[in-house]
């Protein structure tokens, strides 16, 4: 008895890999996609110019996400992939669910993965949320790239991750 419940408990504890997984439920996962590719050294050191270019990049993304976990630095990053994938939902049921959970794991006052916005911000963004739309997000996620801009790709750009990259 007591075994189960450990087993049990040990399931719902065990947390998501990904921002990804927390926005699209296990179930209805499709198969892996396939790898992305690594950049040339070229094209990585495009990245020095343009976050925009380094999150448009599945392997720059993904080696931005790994550098920003090492540092225990992952929420801001996590909540800009969460809001692009947001603003790509059609269905108003749908969005509706995605603005809330959005709202509980990176807006909402103690959340799980709160990431650093103004007050002002976040009750724009709460005011947004009651009739959610695809820009519900949009001043929170522009402050939020501002400050990845700022302070998170400078250091990923001094870091091993992508030193190894442009070599």
């Amino acid at each position: 008895r007591a075994k189960e419940i450990k087993i049990k408990l040990g399931t719902l504890l065990q947390k998501p890999d990904t921002a990804i997984d927390l926005i699209i439920p296990y179930p209805e996962k499709p198969d892996k996609p396939a790898k992305a590719l690594k950049p040339s050294p070229e094209e990585a050191l495009q990245w020095r110019d343009s976050l925009e270019k380094l999150l448009q990049n599945p392997y720059g993304l993904a080696s931005f996400l790994s550098f920003l976990r090492s540092e225990f630095s992952e929420e801001n990053a996590e909540f800009w992939v969460a809001c692009e994938d947001y603003k790509k939902t059609k269905s108003p049921v749908k969005m509706a669910e995605k603005a809330k959970r959005i709202y509980e794991e990176f807006i909402q006052t103690e959340a799980p993965k709160e990431v650093n916005i103004d007050h002002f911000t976040k009750a724009v963004t709460m005011k947004n949320l009651v009739e959610p739309s695809p820009s519900s997000f949009d001043m929170a996620q522009k402050r939020i790239f501002a400050l990845m801009e700022k302070d998170s790709l400078p250091r990923f750009l001094r870091s091993e991750f992508y030193q190894e990259l442009i070599k």
